[in-house]
């Protein structure tokens, strides 16, 4: 099984965006110790706790500060910019970092109507110029057409598109480029939206087809331990849905709060997204859904208060599965 991290570079409470920028360079690190393959990055607008809003410049930041280890986007909002603009900065990481650069993009607004607008530079909203923009970002980091983005680089980074089900697999498919599955969002439609993508697939940047799921796992020292880490996880990520303070909580604060019947039941029906429980358990689960998804490439995220816990909660999961 191949194994990398997705990190939103969610800041716990108590804790600045620059200190936790610099946990996750030393967690970046720590991952390619540890031997994970690649350390992707979110892009999120308009939070309080989100901390990755320029997965470029992080990949950037990662990718001189490791030797192996690949960085990527998961993913750059690409309706919201240019697509010449996009592909420079991709090369321009190509350039440096030969062979590591991974890009992921999505469709994502990047937050709500004005930040969107904001982003885009007041342009009308471009979001269903998506498969459009794809095509074109694909032509220019591949040296086609008239027009060249540079620097022209022996190779082209790697290329992936994201997305919640059968129609943006399709579009991956189509284009030949890679396909990142969001169980962590809509965990629903993903052996149709894998399925999807290996049936229509067309030889392109890729000569086969490359899928990958992220998945939010805790893995704890036994199932209990894991409970309880996951804590934090669960108020934080229904803190994130109702549009409030998307910084992560203690596991005290998480014991101590007192939530609704309707919160309970919110929690429960997210930990779908999750799986959650000691090695043996996160690597059942794990052979489980690449079994149903037929894809045995992994994207984690992990999003704890403690960093020793999200450190070890990693640890955990690579040393299982290795």
């Amino acid at each position: 099984m191949r194994l990398g991290i997705l990190d939103q570079m969610a800041q716990p409470k108590g804790m600045t965006a620059e200190e936790t920028a610099a946990r996750t360079i030393e967690l970046a690190k720590y991952a390619e110790d540890l031997g994970y393959e690649r350390y992707w990055f979110a892009e999120h607008h308009g939070t309080k706790g989100l901390v990755s809003s320029a997965p470029e410049i992080m990949m950037a930041a990662v990718a001189g500060q490791t030797k192996r280890i690949a960085v990527g986007s998961g993913g750059i909002l690409l309706p919201q910019y240019s697509a010449y603009k996009v592909a420079a900065q991709l090369l321009q990481l190509q350039a440096l970092y030969p062979g590591r650069i991974e890009a992921g993009v999505g469709r994502s607004p990047g937050g709500n109507e004005r930040i969107r607008s904001l982003l885009a530079d007041g342009k009308p909203n471009q979001m269903g110029d998506y498969p459009e923009k794809l095509t074109n970002l694909l032509d220019f980091i591949q040296g086609n057409g008239n027009i060249k983005a540079a620097p022209r680089t022996e190779k082209a980074p790697e290329l992936y598109s994201l997305g919640l089900g059968e129609n943006s697999a399709a579009s991956a498919a189509e284009q030949g480029i890679g396909y990142v599955f969001g169980h962590f969002i809509k965990p629903d439609r993903g052996e149709a939206s894998h399925k999807q993508y290996r049936e229509m697939f067309k030889p392109g940047l890729f000569p086969n087809p490359v899928a990958r799921t992220a998945v939010f796992v805790v893995c704890g020292e036994d199932d209990a331990h894991a409970e309880e880490l996951a804590r934090s996880q669960d108020l934080w990520l229904l803190q994130v849905e109702k549009g409030l303070d998307s910084r992560v909580p203690s596991v005290q604060e998480a014991n101590e709060k007192i939530l609704s019947i309707t919160e309970e039941e919110k929690i429960q029906f997210n930990r779908r997204r999750m799986i959650i429980g000691d090695p043996d358990k996160v690597k059942s689960d794990l052979l489980r859904l690449s079994e149903l998804y037929q894809c045995d490439d992994w994207l984690i995220l992990t999003n704890l208060y403690d960093f020793k816990e999200k450190q070890a909660s990693y640890r955990r999961i690579k040393e299982q599965l290795s």
